[in-house]
C-alpha cells in the first residue's frame, strides 16, 4: 500500500500543494465535508462548496475563514445543489462549468442517513434520490469538464464519493429493474431504515464502478474512488440521536462521543482518495476502489461487484431520467 498508510495518513504532511486545483464537495457546510473542504483548502486549492442551503453554507464558509486557511491560502465558494431534484442538480452542473474551465477532483459528500420511509418528487423515495440518483446526475453532468481537465498534461483527475461499512448490510437479492425496485422499502425487516440506506450505498458503488469501466474504455485516465470515513460524529449523527427517542437518546449520544472519530479525522480517508500521491502512483489498485479508513484497500459486498446489476441500475436510471426530460453527456 505504499509507506504513507504503513506510517499513519497525515493530511498536513503527505498531501502535497494544490494551487491551481479545483474541488467541488457536496454537502460541504457541515460533519465530514466541512472538514475536507478544510484540509484541501489549506493546502491551496479553490474549493466550491455545493450545498442547497445558503446561508448554512455562508455560515460555514465565514467559520472556515475564522478559523484560518493558511499556509495554503485556498479559496471557497459556494454552488447552490439540490440534489432531491435531479433538474436542479444538472442546472447546477451547468452552472459551475461557466464559472470554471477545470474541475480537478469531485468528491460526492452529501447524503441523507437513516430517515423515515418518503417520497417527495418524481415518485421515486428520497434517499434514493439524494443518495444515488442525485450524486449520478451531478457526477455525469460534470463529466465535459472532467475530462477536459484530464486532458491536460500532469493531470490527477479523480472523483471521490463517500460510502460506508452499512453497505455490507445490503441482502444479495436486490435488483434494479424498474422503479419499483428502487422504491424498495424493506419494511418487512428488523432494520428498514438502515436497509434503505445500504441499498443507497450499493447502488453508488455499482454506479462508479460501471462509470470506471465506461471510462477506462475510452482511455480516459480519471479515478474513482469509493471510501468508508469510518464511525464519525458528525451533526448528522446527533441529530439520528435525538430522533430515537428519550430512553435510547442518551447512550446512543453516549456512544458516539465515546467511540466515534470527529469529522476532521473522518475526512481522512475522503482527502487520501482525493490528493494523495498513492492512488495516482498506483492507478490499476484504486480504480473503482473500494477503502476503509483511513484508505485502505478492501474487498466491498459482492452484490457491488456484479456485473449485470451494474448495467442494469444504469440503464434504469437513464430510463428514470429521460422520463423526466433529462438528457446527459454520453459516457
Amino acid at each position: 500500500m505504499g509507506a504513507l498508510l504503513s506510517k499513519g495518513f497525515d493530511p498536513e504532511k503527505d498531501i502535497p500543494d494544490l494551487t491551481g486545483k479545483v474541488v467541488t464537495v457536496t454537502g460541504g457546510n457541515a460533519g465530514i465535508g466541512f472538514a475536507t473542504i478544510k484540509h484541501l483548502a489549506r493546502h491551496g486549492a479553490k474549493v466550491y462548496m455545493a450545498a442547497r442551503n445558503e446561508q448554512k453554507a455562508k455560515a460555514a464558509m465565514e467559520r472556515l475563514h475564522a478559523e484560518g486557511l493558511g499556509p495554503g491560502n485556498g479559496e471557497i465558494h459556494w454552488l447552490h445543489l439540490d440534489l432531491s431534484d435531479p433538474r436542479n442538480v444538472k442546472q447546477a452542473a451547468e452552472e459551475f462549468m461557466k464559472k470554471e474551465i477545470r474541475l480537478d477532483v469531485l468528491i460526492n459528500n452529501a447524503a441523507m442517513l437513516l430517515v423515515p420511509y418518503t417520497k417527495s418528487r418524481d415518485n421515486l423515495q428520497d434517499i434514493v434520490m439524494v443518495n444515488y440518483i442525485g450524486t449520478c446526475v451531478f457526477t455525469r453532468s460534470l463529466l465535459p469538464i472532467l475530462k477536459r481537465t484530464a486532458k491536460e498534461p500532469d493531470s490527477d483527475v479523480r472523483i471521490v464519493c463517500l460510502n460506508s461499512a452499512r453497505h455490507y448490510h445490503c441482502p444479495s437479492d436486490v435488483r434494479f429493474r424498474d422503479l419499483d425496485d428502487l422504491n424498495r422499502d424493506f419494511e418487512n425487516t428488523s432494520f428498514p431504515k438502515l436497509l434503505r440506506y445500504s441499498y443507497t450505498k450499493i447502488m453508488q458503488l455499482l454506479f462508479i464502478r460501471e462509470l470506471q469501466r465506461r471510462l477506462d474504455e475510452q482511455g480516459v485516465p480519471i479515478l474513482l474512488i469509493a471510501v468508508d470515513p469510518g464511525e464519525v460524529n458528525t451533526e448528522g449523527v446527533r441529530a439520528y440521536a435525538k430522533s430515537v427517542g428519550p430512553i435510547l437518546a442518551p447512550l446512543y449520544r453516549m456512544i458516539a462521543n465515546l467511540t466515534f472519530i470527529s469529522p476532521i479525522k473522518g475526512a481522512y480517508g475522503p482527502v487520501f482518495s482525493a490528493a494523495s500521491p498513492i492512488p495516482r502512483a498506483q492507478p490499476d489498485a484504486y480504480r473503482g476502489a473500494y477503502l476503509k479508513p483511513p484508505g485502505k484497500l478492501a474487498r466491498s459486498n459482492p452484490v457491488a461487484e456484479r456485473e449485470e446489476l451494474r448495467k442494469e441500475l444504469w440503464e434504469t436510471t437513464d430510463g428514470f431520467l429521460k422520463s423526466l426530460g433529462l438528457e446527459l453527456p454520453e459516457q
